[in-house]
């Protein structure tokens, strides 16, 4: 698409030069949008086949309005099926500040809490499938040490669907003096609810889950993940801790301790355990994304490749009923925290969301993945998207 590179080219630097002239953020996110559908495709790394373009019809208004609003500085939507990628757009900025920089669909994102589903539940459940570990034993069993102060009747499934009784984070400070350290801090915490009894979507959680695949595998979530997932559904721009070359493209966070973080994660926790942690630190790409959510669909397999069995699959989607609503290992399906799950999605649906601005939901039984990337914490950390990525994800489902 060279004439589309040589309108970024023109548009950039005029752009740049107009928003060092400008106070206030608003102004520059109209000429943002105004100019997205110029420029942001210059890019273009995800090849779509729409046959009904007035199914989406409203989805560019809505992140246009939510945009202008700033909701978030930009955003990245991807719907796919099966076989086809159906829509994608990329609509305002991945940084206002320092310097301004145009969302392109090959952005990278900080994921966050999608970490969790991601990263660290899939990897448990290759273990699983690999007759490594059994959901249903207490996590004392392959950790010993983690049973003390009476969290020996924890279990993995229960780490996993977030009725562990353990708390939602314990203390910064336990993260301070190292990785070891934070491990023994964790193994000394005592419960706040008995196991079972009631749902806290928990951080510590799928702390414990990385503690346990690299217990169990002999390596860290990230090498694991990256051999057993990324590497063959072909998701070369899935990682933690990126390297240079991505995160020149990543969206830019917040300012910590004076430096824009961009490629770097945001979750203090995660950043204290060298940005590999079981709960966030993971970034990529919405053309990853789209090849996970096309594997989930396929039950695993993508192209000759199988992640895991089928058996697995259904074991790892399917829903358990949980105080508050319904959860499956590792994902949500309806709890408190599924605002950004729309509503006309089917039962067999499961998604989850990230607190920098990040939704993914999966559909088998309308063969459909939504997508929904933003960086809603740039530049003051004030922005909001559920809402918005419910409405869409209600757009693309009705």
């Amino acid at each position: 698409m060279v004439i589309a590179c040589d309108i970024k080219e023109v548009l950039v630097f005029p752009l740049t030069k107009i928003a060092a002239d400008m106070s206030r953020r608003l102004t520059f996110v109209t000429y943002s949008i105004l100019l997205c559908q110029i420029v942001c495709f210059a890019d273009e790394p995800l090849a779509t086949v729409n046959r009904d373009p007035s199914r989406f019809a409203m989805i560019d208004t809505l992140v246009n309005e939510g945009v202008s609003k700033g909701d978030m500085a930009g955003a990245v939507v991807v719907v796919a099926s099966k076989e086809d990628v159906l829509y994608a757009a990329a609509f305002g900025q991945r940084q206002i500040e320092p310097v301004p920089e145009l969302m392109t669909l090959d952005t990278v994102f900080d994921l966050a809490s999608l970490t969790k589903p991601i990263a660290t539940a899939t990897s448990t459940m290759i273990l699983v499938d690999q007759g490594l570990l059994d959901v249903t034993k207490p996590v004392q069993t392959y950790l010993p040490e983690f049973g003390a102060n009476g969290k020996d009747k924890v279990t993995v499934e229960q780490l996993l669907v977030h009725t562990s009784g353990l708390i939602p984070d314990n203390a910064l400070s336990d993260y301070k003096s190292g990785i070891d350290e934070s491990w023994k801090n964790i193994c000394a915490l005592d419960l706040k609810s008995e196991p079972g009894a009631s749902f806290a979507y928990s951080d510590v959680n799928f702390i414990v889950l990385g503690k346990l695949i690299e217990k169990l595998s002999g390596e860290p979530v990230d090498k694991f993940a990256a051999k057993n997932i990324f590497a063959k559904l072909g998701m070369d721009e899935t990682t933690f801790n990126p390297n240079a070359s991505l995160q020149a493209r990543a969206a830019t966070t917040e300012k910590v301790d004076g430096v824009w973080l961009k490629g770097q994660v945001h979750d203090p926790r995660a950043a204290l355990l060298d940005g590999v942690a079981g709960h966030a630190g993971l970034f990529s790409t919405a053309k990853d994304l789209v090849k996970l959510g096309q594997t989930m669909l396929s039950k695993g397999k993508h192209n000759d490749v199988q992640i895991f069995t089928e058996e697995v699959f259904a074991e790892m989607t399917r829903p358990r009923t949980v105080p508050r609503g319904s959860r499956t290992l590792g994902w949500d399906h309806r709890s408190p925290y599924s605002a950004n799950r729309g509503d006309h999605l089917s039962e067999s649906a499961f998604g989850h969301g990230g607190f920098t601005g990040t939704v993914l939901w999966i559909d088998p039984e309308k063969d459909l993945v939504f997508i929904f990337l933003s960086n809603r914490l740039h530049p003051d950390g004030m922005g909001n998207v559920n809402i918005l990525a419910g409405k869409i994800a209600s757009i693309v489902t009705q």
